[in-house]
């Protein structure tokens, strides 16, 4: 298992995950950007889906108010597990909503320990970016992210409201050594 880039190579078992996101009913926010895909238009076009998703860590092809961020996925030899991204700076929506880092096990792979395994990874990598210090955010109702965002090292800062998911957002910060 390993935290790779995004490659053509994972095509088949990431649109099977896209089609799984497509049917989660999951409460939270986590997998919303995977839910607005289209299944069909993604396949269709999918190595200019990796080319954009490689884009973002040089700032490239960025949606209205995104930051750099570096997007990875989480595999075990050809099979697509989860997503995470590594957000290179906070603005000041990000520092009380969204972090540093996000990330998302494929709902039929959740409650497996993948979700404490890619954030594992995830901070190594955060770290190889000149981070030493980073925040995330969680829904107050999704117990098993606090869970795994506290075993890897977070701290909670504070609960404020989120008026976009209508719940209270957690945020931890984890040093990075």
């Amino acid at each position: 298992m390993e935290l790779v880039r995004p490659a053509v190579v994972y095509k088949d078992s990431f649109i099977e995950a896209l089609r799984e996101y497509q049917h989660d009913n999951d409460f939270t926010h986590r997998s919303l950007a995977y839910k607005k895909l289209s299944v069909e238009d993604v396949e269709a076009a999918f190595e200019s889906f990796v080319e954009t998703e490689l884009s973002y860590a040089n700032g490239e092809n960025l949606p209205d108010g995104y930051v750099p961020c570096t997007e990875l996925w989480l595999v075990d030899n050809d099979v697509f597990l989860g997503r995470a991204s590594i957000r290179h700076r906070l603005t000041e929506k990000l520092t009380r909503i969204g972090g540093h880092i996000g990330y998302d096990i494929r709902p039929s792979k959740r409650h497996l320990g993948y979700g404490n395994m890619i954030l594992k990874l995830v901070l190594e990598k955060a770290q190889g970016l000149g981070l030493s210090r980073v925040l995330l955010t969680s829904d107050i109702r999704n117990v098993g992210s606090r869970k795994i965002i506290e075993k890897n090292g977070g701290v909670l800062e504070n609960q404020i409201p989120n008026p976009e998911m209508g719940h209270d957002a957690l945020r931890f910060w984890i040093e990075i050594k």
